[in-house]
């Protein structure tokens, strides 16, 4: 008999995933293993050896070949999987951007790490941040619970909105440790997700032939170029209304809100007092960590700079694209201090990739001082000291980006 609710479980953020993705239950799987995606694709072709999976499982011979196979199977009307990381996702980004531009709903988990050279096998950001203008929904997860709620939701945008969504979980951080996690099951999933069955003529069909693809002369390119562009930010409003029936079908997949959390939906998490006087905002586990060092600060006195107690707020930003610009601004024009910190660097540019969208859509707008720092590249530790310091130094004069740590 099928598993009717889901049952808390202390599982690895990698295998959590991989049941999570069995209940879902996509046709076809196509990765090739790199570190520190590796677990997650050798949990789902252990399950699919023991019978405990029904999906197709390919075994590609390059992360290139992976994601062209599930190209192809998403253009046949089938539900498809892959994941990877690092390199893999720089070796794909040719097919990446073509899943986009031929609207296939493919979903990814991207195991962030650093790109090289020099090589590195630790976590931070650089490899989502090289394809973020390709044209796909971008999730980050906090924590193991967050990243599966985040799959279900890549899952039912994607296929609503026929355009591609990757999950963003940072490497070792989340994908080798063990939390407790509730992972929903294929019932509960069911509500929320039914099978996927898409229209005539979004699919290739030998009866009805389609194109995918196609030539386009400079006389339609950047429209078509532009409906997708205008198609990703409208998933916005579906994101959040999503979420709320995800919590409502599905509650084991949504982890409890925390009690500080003012603002917590599809696009963004707030945490912290009302009226701030300093934001810190980040995305993936890193979040964790800020938290826990603004906790912190909040109950020490004497700290400089500090005008009252409790007066750092932390934003999380779960959707990085669509950019939730709107959503961000709400928070931090009550503060007059954000400091934006980020796992990723935009080598030659003044800011790093979230800093600068914020600041560019922020402009004009309101009067808070928004900072851009870089910190844990190649897995260096980001500390608690660390974060005190950011807190400290946004307060000062000088706005250039640093490098923290």
């Amino acid at each position: 008999m099928p598993q009717k609710k889901s049952k808390r479980q202390i599982l690895e953020g990698s295998q959590a995933i991989a049941q999570t993705i069995n209940n879902i239950r996509p046709a076809v799987i196509s990765a090739y293993p790199i570190t520190p995606q590796t677990h997650i694709v050798e949990d789902l072709a252990k399950l699919k050896a023991d019978g405990k999976a029904k999906y197709e499982y390919v075994r590609a011979e390059s992360e290139f070949a992976a994601a062209s196979i599930v190209e192809g199977a998403s253009a046949t009307g089938l539900r498809t999987y892959t994941a990877t990381s690092s390199q893999g996702i720089l070796l794909m980004a040719e097919v990446i951007y073509n899943i986009a531009g031929m609207r296939l709903p493919v979903v990814l988990t991207c195991a962030n790490r650093g790109v090289s050279a020099p090589i590195t096998i630790w976590n931070d950001h650089q490899d989502a941040m090289s394809i973020r203008d390709a044209g796909w929904i971008m999730f980050f997860a906090e924590n193991h619970q967050e990243a599966l709620e985040q799959h279900l939701l890549a899952y039912k945008i994607a296929e609503k909105k026929k355009i591609p969504a990757m999950v963003n979980i940072d490497g070792f951080v989340l994908t080798h440790t063990y939390e407790g996690v509730e992972v929903p099951s294929i019932a509960e999933i069911k509500k929320f997700l039914p099978d996927y069955k898409p229209k005539q003529g979004e699919y290739l069909d030998t009866a009805k032939p389609v194109t995918f693809g196609a030539f386009a002369s400079p006389a339609y390119y950047m429209e078509i170029r532009h409906e997708l562009h205008e198609d990703l930010r409208d998933c916005q409003n579906d994101i959040l209304g999503e979420y709320e029936n995800l919590k409502k079908l599905v509650p084991s997949a949504i982890k409890k809100s925390e009690d500080k959390a003012l603002v917590n939906n599809g696009l963004i998490e707030y945490y912290g007092p009302k009226n701030p006087k300093v934001v810190l905002i980040a995305m993936g586990s890193l979040v964790g960590t800020v938290k826990d060092a603004v906790d912190h600060l909040n109950i020490r006195r004497n700290v400089k700079h500090y005008i009252s107690n409790k007066s750092v707020g932390v934003l999380k930003i779960k959707t990085f694209r669509p950019f939730p610009a709107k959503s961000v601004l709400a928070v931090i024009k009550k503060a007059k201090y954000v400091a934006v910190i980020e796992k990723a660097v935009s080598l030659g540019a003044t800011d790093a990739p979230l800093a600068m969208d914020i600041k560019a859509y922020a402009k004009n707008k309101i009067k808070t001082k928004i900072q851009s720092y870089i910190a844990g590249l190649g897995g260096r530790d980001i500390t608690q000291k660390m974060i005190s310091k950011i807190v400290t130094d946004v307060q000062n004069k000088d706005d250039k980006m640093k490098f923290v740590g």
